[in-house]
């Protein structure tokens, strides 16, 4: 009695892999079946077998399927065969006797089939062995994209880009295939010469295709300045897009990544809320207060779930700097980097080579930084702040800071930092000159708490007291405007802030008393 074929490729289209994976086991085992006589009937059996224990992500598992079906498939006679080249797909197969003279089996579809288990199981090479067997001309859209993503994996940017330019040729709305070649570094104008000319007679039709195109130019453009961290363009594109397509989820989000790289905080939340994405990254930002290892493991999740997902790299490099672990910080915004080397994980991986020591390795990355980004200031920034690092390196850092501000005027970041080095160095008067002139358009409560602990340091006490006020009305979990403000009311009382407190000594006591006694017992 055979088992209906049908009913399995049913069952595959109803989501039932299980169902459908049982019921396969006993097809390839019919006796109706038998590989001698029937090699092309087998084949079909094993690839359906196959699809189900795909589904099912059994991969192992359907590897080995369809190679077995492969191998019954290669040895039907080449007459009998041929006209297998222009078959139906698996899922379309008949179960009718004509099935025992013709094989259904399509070869370049079950090599793509292995070669999408392997990626699943992460074996890069031997995905790409198998789509390297199919000629060029049968690859298909999937086949291509799959391609691309594989040669990017394996740093070959050249065969990627070619892969994915072949995607686009067949269809230009593959928005994977125009983020993956804005990213790999192709200029706009060779992405758009891809888009196909419009077979309509008339130059108006052509015009208004290409008006009807203009969007789509645009956000190739906006993905182009990003990949180059021209970030302001990117946004002022991404801006223009919003217009004309108001609440759009997708360019929301693309926004607000850009606006966390930049430090725009306010903004990216608020844009993140609109879009409610990043569901990993977002709870582990919301577990990052609470425990580092909840939100460490979250962030992780992100990166099991994508392993391109650069946000989980960036938080885990975070989460693991709070934790003080800055060897494992770098290795995740290394990660970070050679995804894409975006400001945020230079950033990351100055601070983490600095919490290492590693001044020459930071300050190679904080060049690389600048070199990449030569319009940035926050890159200028970032070489200052690691010659800020260095007593030596003070004048230089100096020079960065200010040629930050002089590229961006209203970079508050620069400027609290050059305010700290005024300090340092006994300039106080240049500090408070220098950060009042950002009170009128910063509502921030770091510039309070620089402002204050300026004015505590210069004994001018009741404004360093307006500041930490003002601080903590802005922000009431500033842990330094707290800390700071309780070691002012202390110096107003008259009281040594460094002094340790009555309960302070009765612990230390009571410790040392504890080790005596035990000293004593033994």
């Amino acid at each position: 009695m055979d088992v209906p074929k049908d009913q399995i490729s049913t069952l595959l289209d109803h989501g039932l892999s299980t169902s459908a994976q049982v019921l396969g086991s006993f097809l390839v085992s019919s006796s109706s079946a038998n590989a001698e006589a029937n090699p092309h009937v087998k084949a079909e059996n094993l690839v359906l077998l196959g699809d189900a224990l795909l589904r099912d992500k059994e991969y192992r598992r359907a590897i080995h399927m369809y190679k077995q079906a492969l191998q019954y498939h290669r040895s039907i006679p080449k007459q009998t065969s041929a006209s297998s080249r222009s078959s139906l797909s698996t899922s379309n197969r008949s179960s009718s006797p004509n099935s025992f003279n013709v094989s259904a089996v399509n070869e370049n579809e079950v090599k793509f089939k292995i070669a999408s288990c392997h990626s699943s199981l992460n074996e890069n090479k031997a995905a790409l062995l198998e789509l390297e067997g199919i000629p060029s001309k049968a690859r298909t859209l999937q086949m291509n994209l799959l391609m691309g993503k594989l040669y990017r994996n394996s740093r070959n940017s050249r065969a990627a880009i070619a892969c994915y330019r072949e995607c686009l040729r067949n269809c230009f709305y593959v928005v994977e295939a125009i983020i993956a070649l804005a990213e790999l570094g192709v200029t706009p104008k060779n992405i758009i010469s891809l888009i196909p000319q419009t077979p309509n007679r008339g130059n108006r039709g052509s015009y208004d295709h290409l008006d009807s195109m203009r969007w789509l130019q645009r956000y190739v453009e906006a993905q182009c300045c990003i990949a180059s961290n021209d970030y302001k363009g990117g946004l002022e594109l991404y801006a223009e897009l919003l217009q004309q397509f108001p609440n759009n989820v997708h360019i929301l989000l693309e926004m607000a990544k850009v606006e966390a790289i930049i430090g725009k905080n306010d903004e990216a939340i608020m844009n993140f809320e609109k879009a409610r994405p990043e569901v990993f990254v977002a709870l582990s930002v919301m577990w990052e207060r609470k425990d580092d290892k909840g939100a460490l493991s979250h962030a992780e999740k992100s990166i099991q779930i994508d392993e391109r997902h650069i946000p989980g790299y960036i938080m885990k490099g975070n989460l693991y700097l709070l934790m003080d672990r800055p060897e494992a910080a770098v290795i995740a915004f290394r990660g970070a980097r050679e995804l894409r080397p975006d400001l945020r994980s230079y950033q990351g991986l100055v601070r983490s080579y600095l919490a290492c020591s590693k001044v020459k390795e930071a300050l190679h990355t904080a060049r690389e930084a600048m070199k990449a980004m030569p319009q940035s200031a926050r890159a200028l920034k970032l070489v200052g702040d690691v010659h800020a690092s260095n007593p030596g390196g003070r004048e230089k850092a100096k020079k960065f800071y200010e040629s930050a501000l002089r590229l961006e005027p209203g970079f508050l970041g620069a400027a609290l930092a050059l305010a700290e080095l005024h300090v340092i160095e006994g300039r106080n008067g240049d500090a408070v000159a220098l950060l009042e002139r950002y009170l009128k358009d910063w509502a921030d409560d770091s510039l309070h708490v620089k402002l204050a602990q300026v004015f505590s340091a210069t004994n001018m006490l009741q404004d360093a007291l307006a500041h930490y006020q003002a601080a903590l009305r802005i922000n009431s979990q500033n842990e330094a405007a707290k800390k700071g403000l309780d070691r002012l009311e202390k110096q107003m009382k008259g009281v040594d802030p460094d002094a340790p407190d009555e309960d302070e000594e009765n612990d230390i006591e009571d410790v040392d008393a504890d080790v005596e006694e035990t000293e004593l017992l033994a």
